[in-house]
């Protein structure tokens, strides 16, 4: 009888990730260790949370990977409801404020419900598209998953007032239903317009709140985008520190563990002003490494996605690809001062357990279906070159 054919392992991936997650804690603990020191007389707080968390994550996550990844088909629909109901819950007594925010629950560990929504999002819509098959084309088609992601996504927004998560959800949604149709010109033609909906009314906000008082914390944060020294106090600190300190790096920044900005000057530095904090201390080489980390990390999961053997497969993994690229490139930009700061994180490195944890579960989706790519069957790369048994 002739052996069963060895499954594909994505081991690429699963070192990208350990080199983000590594890098992380080191820069975590070098951004956070004076803060931590002050708050809770021990530099290590932050460091030590954030590893324990990190490492019982990866194990899971590799664990998990070896589950197949059709069984969440059952899931999707179960994922969906319950990620809505837990952010319903937030507005209970169960409901958690921190930092004068309600996005936290209380189930016996605090976490944010809107985390498990954007893997409910990469699980559920998925299937509604797999379901269609080749009858997926049309807008007709399309109307059951973009409402998927609308719907949670206003519920993220209304019950737990955390735009940017809802943003990135609806965004998840319509780049996975955007990869999966046949047709592009339609989609290009309505981001264009709603590029230049945004445009105007940018304008307006701007023309309207510079001459009437604002009540909105997030028309604050247009304002303050627009002119942080003038609105420094509304805001625009934060955005200025943040630019001193990518400004101070240079080339090859002050060394580890010398940055200025992070004693006290740049708030929140360990959150999602983390990587200004990289910059200043390792200087744009050490940004740019970065940066490379996460673009070989998404490569990685465009190969796992175009070798799906099935079309459920490859639109999960291409959920994964959303969210992180969504996530990365808005932290970025908001710390360069080129969008209106959102409060999103830095995937892997920014201070945060819960984030990390569902970070690593997505990461087992993309695992799992990466072991249901057949090893001894030739698998083609990004520009259609054969990848051999030797080289995978």
């Amino acid at each position: 009888m002739e052996k069963q054919r060895a499954e594909y392992y994505d081991y690429n991936l699963i070192a990208v990730i350990l080199l983000l997650v590594g890098f992380g804690l080191v820069m975590l603990y070098s951004t956070s260790a004076y803060t931590a020191e002050l708050q809770h007389s021990d530099d290590m707080y932050f460091f030590a949370r954030q590893a324990r968390v990190s490492i019982a994550a990866i194990l899971l996550a590799v664990g998990l990977s070896f589950v197949d990844s059709q069984y969440l088909w059952n899931l999707g629909g179960v994922s969906y409801l319950g990620s809505a109901i837990l952010m319903l819950l937030v507005k209970t007594p169960l409901g958690v404020e921190v930092n004068g925010a309600r996005r936290w629950l209380n189930l016996g560990i605090t976490f944010q419900p809107s985390e498990i929504a954007k893997i409910a999002i990469i699980i559920f819509v998925p299937m509604l598209i797999a379901q269609q098959g080749k009858a997926f084309r049309g807008f007709k088609a399309c109307a059951a998953p973009f409402a998927a992601g609308l719907v949670l996504s206003l519920i993220t927004y209304i019950f737990t007032d955390n735009l940017s998560t809802a943003v990135i959800i609806l965004g998840i949604d319509v780049l996975i239903i955007f990869v999966a149709h046949p047709k592009t010109r339609p989609f290009i033609i309505a981001f264009a317009v709603l590029m230049i909906l945004a445009v105007i009314g940018t304008l307006i906000i701007w023309r309207v709140a510079e001459n009437a008082p604002v009540d909105s914390f997030r028309l604050r944060r247009i304002l303050v985008w627009k002119d942080p020294e003038k609105y420094i106090t509304e805001g625009g600190y934060q955005v200025m520190q943040a630019l001193y300190a990518i400004g101070s790096g240079g080339i090859f920044g002050k060394g580890l563990g010398n940055s200025m900005q992070k004693l006290g000057w740049l708030p929140e530095a360990q959150n999602d002003m983390i990587f200004p904090i990289i910059v200043e201390e390792l200087g744009i080489f050490g940004g740019a490494i970065v940066i490379f980390l996460f673009i070989y990390m998404l490569y990685r999961l465009l190969f796992i996605a175009e070798n799906a053997p099935d079309l459920y497969g490859a639109l999960i993994v291409t959920g994964v690809f959303s969210h992180i690229a969504l996530q990365v490139v808005l932290n970025i930009c908001v710390v360069l001062g080129i969008l209106p700061t959102t409060g999103v994180t830095l995937p892997f490195i920014s201070y945060g357990g819960t984030s990390v944890l569902f970070l690593m579960m997505e990461m087992a989706l993309a695992l799992s279906v990466s072991r249901m790519i057949r090893s001894k069957k030739a698998a083609k790369d990004l520009w259609g070159n054969v990848v051999r048994n030797s080289d995978i």
